[in-house]
């Protein structure tokens, strides 16, 4: 609003300068912009992001399968867990050797952490496993993948509108800086001359 109270004010202005002009045009411009084409760039970030994610979400629903581990024995002290969002599990797990049948029927052994308090020989527990019966984390859940892709999307809103600020910014300074220069050169022409009488005639 201020934009265009600052172009209206200047239409008639005698006192006006040119600059006075582009800088009140430069603000009602990035005001366009960042009302506009800020939130269309957020919009076509988060949709090429959930467009993407949804894509891996898919990928590894095909390609990671649910089994079940049998506890061995136990390995060493407990460990965080990973999630597939990046996330840890407030609560630890148990470090166990287990034994695991694989999507494609071949059997494995390993080192695992455990979902399980006091994992004891022969106790069960789910985990997820790759197409070759690697240990792999849970697929992403599709939630995640949409507040991801809206996270994303207003990253880059906000970044363009930033930007957009950044480039107005510098331009006024440039504009300032310019002004400032006019008024140094012009003092320095008529400076020595102020006050005297006749000055100039």
């Amino acid at each position: 609003m201020r934009a265009v109270v600052g172009v209206w004010r200047w239409r008639h202005n005698p006192l006006r300068r040119a600059s006075d002009v582009v800088e009140a045009w430069l603000a009602l411009v990035a005001l366009v912009l960042m009302v506009c084409a800020a939130p269309a760039v957020g919009a076509l970030c988060g949709a090429r992001t959930d467009t993407t994610l949804r894509g891996t979400v898919a990928e590894q629903r095909l390609h990671r399968h649910a089994t079940s581990a049998v506890v061995v024995r136990r390995a060493g002290r407990q460990a965080p867990l990973t999630g597939p969002d990046g996330t840890t599990d407030r609560v630890a797990r148990a470090k166990v050797v287990a034994n695991w049948r694989a999507y494609d029927g071949s059997s494995h052994s390993g080192t695992l952490a455990a979902p399980l308090s006091s994992p004891g020989a022969g106790a069960a527990f789910a985990i997820w496993t790759d197409d070759h019966g690697r240990p792999v984390p849970r697929p992403m859940p599709l939630a995640a993948a949409r507040t991801h892709a809206v996270f994303a999307g207003i990253c880059a809103a906000a970044t363009a509108a930033a930007l957009i600020e950044a480039l107005r910014r510098l331009t006024v300074w440039r504009l300032i800086r310019r002004r400032y220069a006019r008024l140094d050169r012009a003092w320095a022409r008529y400076g020595p001359d102020w006050g005297r009488t006749g000055a100039g005639s």
